[in-house]
């Protein structure tokens, strides 16, 4: 006898409700961003602006894209591993919530000891080691893929700069950017996938949110929050629709290479933020 049952992952299942979800929680994430910035601003002198400019959000929704080739090939390996619908709600809620408790953390620390100055230039000093170990790491990608001798020559040579700044640093970096190695022979149910989920994101956001503290000086933090996590659900829906094809466009050559040169110059220009605070502070 034929069996005329629907299959468990159908279209809608497996692709239009993950994808409405992306939609549904960065909408709920932006009204906690809202809420957090409105009880930081009862606790703090100096008001964080809740007011839009398309231009803050599109900074932080490209931004977040050209460093998100990390969170693709984790939610990618994630989607492989774990396949059908559940899974997948599992993967988009706890990655989204894991990467925006993250940034939201990052976002109060700042708000309460950006006016204490020491405290600032090491928060700031730290970021910068992050994106230094970043650059490196898109360096490593751009590498692997074929580019001209002049860009593999600049390339090499890169690294070897990064290598042996980042490798002074090598032990407080490996506390603070986490392994993203899926287990293959792990079995997780729905909520442990959800937690596991969580977890990486939840440490590659306070990472990333703050490496761009340099740019909070001149750009509305709650705009360019609300650009990571619209970035985070672009990057989640592209993924619900093609895992392969999301990957290997984020790992593209040049996108790597564009992406490390911006994590380099944040880098350099929140280094010379951190000197220009102790100068201060040993001047005052």
């Amino acid at each position: 006898m034929q069996n005329n049952a629907i299959p468990e992952d159908t279209f809608l299942k497996s692709q239009i409700l993950p994808i409405f979800l992306t939609l549904v929680i960065f909408l709920v994430l932006v009204g906690v961003l809202y809420g957090q910035i409105f009880l930081l601003n009862k606790f703090t002198f100096i008001d964080i602006s809740t007011h839009l400019r398309i231009s803050d959000i599109l900074v932080g929704l490209v931004i977040y894209l050209k460093t998100s080739i990390d969170f693709a090939i984790f939610i990618g390996n994630l989607m492989r591993r774990f396949p059908g619908w559940r899974s997948r709600i599992a993967i988009e809620i706890g990655t989204a919530v894991g990467n925006a408790l993250g940034t939201l953390i990052i976002l109060g620390i700042w708000n309460f000891f950006r006016n204490i100055e020491w405290l600032l230039g090491i928060m700031i000093f730290i970021a910068s080691l992050v994106l230094l170990r970043m650059a490196e790491d898109g360096l490593e990608h751009a590498r692997s893929g074929a580019t001209p001798q002049a860009i593999n020559n600049l390339i090499e040579l890169l690294q070897k700069i990064l290598f042996k700044v980042n490798s002074v640093f090598r032990p407080l970096l490996q506390k603070l950017i986490p392994s993203m190695q899926v287990n293959e022979d792990a079995h997780m149910n729905i909520w442990k996938l959800f937690l596991f989920s969580l977890s990486v994101p939840f440490i590659l956001g306070l990472d990333d949110f703050a490496g761009y503290v340099p740019l909070f000086s001149v750009i509305n933090v709650f705009g360019f929050a609300i650009g990571v996590f619209a970035g985070h659900m672009v990057l989640n829906a592209l993924l619900f629709i093609s895992p392969k094809k999301t990957v290997q466009i984020i790992q593209n050559v040049y996108i790597s290479l564009i992406g490390s040169f911006a994590f380099i110059l944040l880098a350099l220009w929140g280094i010379y933020e951190v000197f220009k605070i102790f100068i201060h502070i040993f001047l005052s």
